[in-house]
């Protein structure tokens, strides 16, 4: 149990919020009140953040965006033990997409596809079972690792994603498709734009490829798992391949945060 009183958190949730420069505002204020740094990104279709601070405090805006926002379940986040903060200060920002995809009719708070969990998309990989694993991430994210046998789409931004997968043999649509990313919110898009494009069998890893390490290990993946902050990427057991704050990766610069998640 990790015993220090930091951390760096991630979360996010699709929900509707009107608004957005008052909200912007009370998450200035908020954020400031209790020391936090990172990056919020608010938008029509919800909320995607990425914080440093006490855990008293990140627990705080976890209940302050449940209230304000109306959700009525607790969040969930990926919480991240570090001893030195990863951001230099604290950013609102209002975007018309927190994952820009660039299709409106693609709504996760209204409909998407539904969660396979990690132990049993193992036991899936287990057993041979005819599945496609798509791989929703950036190119550079893959070439660090991924799950034996993924397709991988080709894509250098999330934004490709809607065109590459025409690339798709059609005997696709029948097919049992789990698609995944490092923490399941790009899937939540993805997953959803597969049923609108006529795939009749998709599921989305629940939590991504970090949610897989804690449960699976390493299990059928090759490689590490590339994150957008100072750790660079992590391994099956989530040891971190830096342990010491520094710039991102070259080849990343101008890749927002939001899109490692």
């Amino acid at each position: 149990m990790w015993e220090m009183n930091v951390a760096t958190i991630a979360l996010y949730h699709f929900v509707r919020i009107e608004n957005l420069p008052e909200l912007r505002v009370k998450l200035k204020a908020k954020c400031a009140e209790w020391g936090l740094k990172g990056t919020i990104l608010i938008a029509p279709e919800g909320i995607n953040s990425f914080l440093f601070g006490e855990m008293e405090k990140l627990e705080a805006f976890r209940s302050y965006i449940q209230t304000e926002l109306g959700i009525t379940r607790q969040l969930n986040w990926k919480v991240n033990p570090c001893l030195h903060s990863p951001f230099m200060r604290m950013l609102v920002k209002i975007k018309k997409e927190i994952i820009p995809m660039g299709d409106p009719e693609i709504r996760p708070d209204e409909w998407t596809a539904p969660y396979i969990q990690p132990v049993e998309l193992k036991k899936w990989l287990d057993e041979n079972r005819n599945v496609i694993l798509l791989d929703t991430r950036n190119d550079y994210e893959i070439a660090v690792g991924t799950f034996k046998g993924a397709k991988d789409l080709g894509i250098s931004h999330f934004r490709d994603f809607n065109r590459a997968t025409d690339q798709l043999p059609e005997e696709a649509k029948e097919q049992p498709i789990v698609t995944f990313c490092t923490g399941g919110i790009r899937c939540e898009k993805a997953a959803a734009l597969m049923i609108k494009k006529g795939y009749k069998n998709v599921y989305q890893l629940d939590g991504g490829i970090l949610k897989y390490f804690e449960d699976c290990q390493d299990a059928h993946y090759d490689g590490q798992c590339f994150v957008f902050d100072w750790r660079l990427a992590v391994d099956g057991q989530l040891n971190p391949q830096s342990d010491q704050p520094r710039e991102r990766p070259v080849g990343t610069e101008g890749r927002h945060k939001a899109e490692g998640f």
